[in-house]
């Protein structure tokens, strides 16, 4: 609460709040962050809008108001401070000189500005008039054959109007997958963004790229840790070593955590190429070179040997902050059906198998032989049973070999990237995949689950990561453990409007993960489309943002998040120290944020890690944070000493505002002094 103060503190008080207000410079900031449907079907709409964080408000307070046919509003007066959307050939276009200039034609290929070589095709083609639109909009979208405008806006005063051709389809993803991207363009504003996500990251895509300009990049989409291909850095090599160097102390400048890659049992090309004897084999005798993954035999003692040394060798060359084991299980996704991809079916799990119950495995796939005869799959039963007891043994096996080089760097996070076969029970025997075995290896590490959600529900679209998060919430209470991935990649189902999770399709998919998890991962950051980036930090933000008062908010997270912000900020009543030019650093929990009337001395401009408090005490700030690993401080202001948990942690003179700074792990109170 605020403290009592003097009429004419009061009166000042209220006159540099004003102040405030006016440096926000944000046309809308009076009105709410949320939209408000009338005259259509609300659903498609609020299915667009919630994707990145906007609520459902009223006609009176609502930012966004989308205008159907059978409304009957005066256009022009609301859109002189309103973003309006208007729907077809209605009396709300026309007030605005739409107006319909042909017979109606078919609707189905369209290209859109945001992504002009993005193929978009409608599942159903729809008829609308070709349309006559004023010269002082812009037209984001065409229909691709006639090239007739299916989506154009423009700016008023402020505010905006956008119109498209038709609904958007019972999805809210169905048509015009980059329409938020154009509301963006005309002025929309999103109330909250995330500043935690993940996303994989393969140095083959992005060699000739500038690690700075991408470090900048991936932080201001909201990625918090990088998970890099490690595999490609197993055996040292000078370039390659470098490269990846000047990749993480990017990454840290700009408070993006490094984790290691793991992809075992692939190892590296060149351990492939230099050991053919310990190359795995499929159930048909190859070597098990399936996809771009050349399978290691981790069963053979002296390979497993080899590949801890070069792991550990691997995890101390580099100033890692945690490491991810990925995919640790077996082949394929066709599982027995397909011999040719069908793994593990090398001498050593052949024999061990065989001296547990009493016959060669590889007899399973011998047509001469009953045990693979359609009157006996008792032999087959046991083998995927086998196969899934030693996945979990593999796994169990990795994660002693990181506890030992954890000893050297106690702040590395474990991370267990793992395919669902909770959603989708079929993975177990398809991959050997059992994650109710390997749970409580995962939990006794105090390692991140990381799901990773199979092609075969991706037909359920955003809704199946809540049904996945009830799955895994049966296995364990504590969500801060539990996190899931995303693939972003070409489809080989028959899904519309493009191949790609792109746009609006994307942002529902991140939006709902976000909601039921408490991370979200992206495969892989060169997959995502760059116009969908600015928008992914709002849309994987589960906070709720409600406008009390044109200069106040309300915010409720689960985990902080940046509000779009300028100038001095209060967080609760007190001075907050925790943002730059453009944003504020919300911490989790209940917040009410508000215009400050002055700027703290010494600021934090970005802070990776679980910001609890912090406090301004004129020359010198004080931090509660908590982070599985190192947290990273992006200083904001010229910083003469940091003590942590009041002892010295940094002397003065080796960083000044701009600088990142690791700090260690756990749970501490930072203090930064002027």
């Amino acid at each position: 609460m605020r403290l009592p103060v003097s009429a004419i503190a009061s009166s000042r008080a209220m006159l540099l709040r004003l102040c405030a207000v006016a440096i926000l410079a944000v046309p809308l900031r009076a009105l709410s962050p949320s939209f408000h449907v009338m005259g259509t079907d609300a659903a498609p709409w609020s299915k667009v809008f919630t994707s990145v964080g906007l609520a459902a408000g009223s006609d009176t307070t609502a930012q966004i108001i989308v205008v159907g046919p059978s409304s009957n509003i005066d256009i022009a007066r609301l859109a002189t401070d309103h973003i309006l959307i208007v729907e077809g050939d209605s009396a709300a276009a026309r007030q605005i000189g739409i107006t319909p200039k042909a017979d109606a034609f078919a609707i189905r290929h369209i290209v859109d500005e945001h992504a002009p070589n993005m193929q978009i095709v409608w599942a159903q083609q729809v008829s609308a008039p070709i349309m006559s639109i004023p010269e002082d909009f812009k037209i984001y979208a065409r229909e691709r054959w006639k090239n007739a405008p299916v989506e154009a806006g423009k700016r008023t005063a402020h505010g905006a109007i956008v119109w498209i051709a038709t609904p958007p389809g019972d999805s809210g993803a169905d048509r015009y997958p980059y329409l938020l991207q154009a509301l963006v363009d005309l002025g929309m504003e999103l109330p909250a963004r995330t500043a935690g996500l993940w996303a994989f990251f393969d140095s083959s895509y992005r060699s000739r790229a500038d690690v700075d300009y991408l470090a900048r990049r991936w932080r201001e989409a909201g990625i918090s840790a990088l998970h890099v291909a490690a595999w490609h850095n197993t055996e040292p090599d000078p370039q390659r070593d470098e490269y990846v160097k000047s990749l993480i102390v990017a990454c840290h400048r700009n408070a993006i955590l490094v984790y290691a890659w793991l992809e075992l049992p692939h190892v590296s090309e060149k351990f492939w190429a230099d050991h053919p004897e310990w190359r795995e084999k499929t159930a048909a005798g190859q070597d098990a070179q399936l996809d771009w993954r050349k399978l290691m035999n981790l069963q053979n003692r002296d390979c497993k040997r080899t590949v801890t040394a070069l792991v550990q060798n691997l995890l101390a060359r580099f100033d890692w902050d945690g490491v991810n084991v990925a995919e640790l299980y077996f082949e394929s996704l066709e599982g027995a059906s397909n011999p040719a991809r069908f793994t593990p079916m090398n001498d050593d799990v052949r024999r061990a198998f065989e001296m547990q119950e009493g016959f060669d495995p590889k007899l399973l796939f011998d047509a001469k032989s009953h045990y693979a005869s359609g009157q006996n799959r008792e032999g087959l039963r046991k083998f995927l049973d086998f196969r899934a007891a030693l996945a979990s043994r593999m796994q169990a096996d990795w994660l002693d070999v990181l506890d030992q080089v954890r000893g050297a760097k106690p702040w590395l996070d474990v991370v267990l990237t793992h395919v669902d076969d909770r959603l989708e029970p079929g993975m177990r025997d398809a991959l050997g995949a059992d994650i109710a075995r390997s749970f409580p290896t995962i939990q006794s590490r105090h390692a991140t689950l990381l799901v990773e959600d199979p092609a075969t529900l991706w037909d359920l679209g955003a809704a199946r990561y809540g049904k996945l998060a009830e799955k895994y919430n049966q296995l364990t209470r504590e969500r801060q453990r539990l996190a899931v991935d995303i693939n972003v990649v070409e489809r080989y189902q028959n899904v519309y409007p493009t191949k790609k999770q792109t746009g609006t399709e994307l942002f529902q998919l991140v939006h709902e993960a976000a909601k039921s998890f408490s991370r979200v991962a992206l495969y892989f950051e060169n997959s995502i489309e760059p116009q969908d980036l600015a928008l992914l930090p709002a849309a994987a933000s589960a906070a709720r943002v409600v406008q009390r008062l044109p200069d106040e908010l309300d915010v409720d997270a689960p985990q902080s998040v940046r509000m779009p912000w300028r100038g001095a900020v209060e967080l609760d009543g007190h001075p907050w120290p925790v943002q730059n030019e453009a944003a504020v650093l919300v911490p989790a929990g209940k917040h009410r944020v508000t215009p400050g009337t002055a700027m703290p001395v010494v600021r934090l401009a970005d802070f990776n890690g679980d910001l609890r408090s912090a406090i301004d005490a004129k020359d010198s700030v004080e931090l509660a944070y908590a982070s599985r690993s190192r947290a990273i401080a992006i200083l904001g202001s010229d910083v003469s000493s940091i003590d942590v948990d009041g002892a010295p942690y940094w002397k003065p003179g080796t960083q000044n505002a701009g600088s990142s700074v690791l700090l260690p792990s756990g749970e501490h109170i930072l203090t930064l002094h002027r």
